[in-house]
């Protein structure tokens, strides 16, 4: 069966994290630009092989000051590693129906392998013909395993920022057209 290529609908995706702040709350941000693409035998998902690169200038939390802070090497250090990526190694089922998505994450200049949770939404045709696929990808990784180690503790000795970041995203994708 020939391979099918899919491309990430941008316009229907979205890509956001959430993480503790000071213990007690969390704060949620988002990309702003991301890219995607995957590619099936034929139309089984189960044989996916995905690729995905978030910008890191692009993280957006909706306050300036912690977005540039973000950027800075005490996190992404964006200008010197502008992109995190994903490349997936395999796909599994799971009991529940849903399934996991193995691969190698690269945050900076450190890869390492993490498993990340999908459900898959289902295949759908647009009113312009398009074939559209959509998935739920959720997953926590630990901060600091990527080398984003900036630290304070609050004068109770509570963490400012937990180590553990939540992974939430909505994909879509178009099957490319032949």
């Amino acid at each position: 069966m020939a391979n099918t290529n899919w491309q990430l609908d941008p316009a229907h995706s979205e890509v956001t994290f959430r993480v503790r702040h000071l213990v007690i709350a969390s704060v949620s941000g988002k990309f702003d630009r991301f890219s995607s693409s995957m590619s099936t035998n034929g139309d089984d998902f189960s044989t996916a092989n995905v690729e995905f690169a978030v910008d890191t200038a692009s993280v957006n939390t909706g306050v300036d000051a912690r977005d540039n802070h973000l950027r800075s090497n005490d996190f992404f250090n964006s200008d010197t590693f502008p992109k995190m990526s994903f490349k997936s190694t395999g796909l599994k089922s799971t009991n529940d129906g849903g399934h996991q998505l193995e691969g190698l994450l690269t945050i900076r200049d450190v890869t390492k392998p993490v498993v990340l949770n999908v459900e898959f939404g289902g295949t759908a045709v647009d009113p312009y013909g398009n074939h559209k696929a959509g998935f739920e990808v959720t997953g926590k990784v630990n901060r600091k395993e990527f080398g984003l180690q900036w630290d304070a503790l609050t004068e109770a000795g509570g963490a400012v920022v937990s180590d553990e970041v939540k992974i939430h995203a909505n994909i879509q994708y178009a099957k490319a057209q032949a």
